[in-house]
């Protein structure tokens, strides 16, 4: 087990649903090799829990932060624990 591997719970507020961003999230994810998934909340909403190494969540996020250019994220909560190993891969759900 890798020692700088931590899990992150982000909810994502702002125009971030009907613009592609849970497949940009699920791209930039793969890219930065973390698991666990991205889904709609209500509106305006996006909830992320991901797993990983914590450099690569810290890239990760400032990618979220902006986001594909069809979005506007106006806030990114996050909240950091221990590692859970929960999950296999990253997922979309629905």
């Amino acid at each position: 087990m890798n020692p700088g591997n931590v899990f992150a719970h982000m909810i994502v507020s702002g125009v971030v649903q009907g613009v592609g961003f849970r497949y940009f999230v699920y791209r930039k994810a793969s890219q930065y090799n973390l698991k666990g998934y991205v889904k709609n909340l209500y509106m305006d909403q996006v909830e992320i829990e991901v797993e990983g190494d914590r450099g690569m969540i810290m890239d990760f996020l400032k990618e979220i932060k902006i986001g594909p250019t069809s979005a506007h994220i106006t806030s990114v909560n996050v909240q950091w624990d221990e590692y859970k190993r929960k999950f296999d891969n990253f997922d979309i759900r629905f």
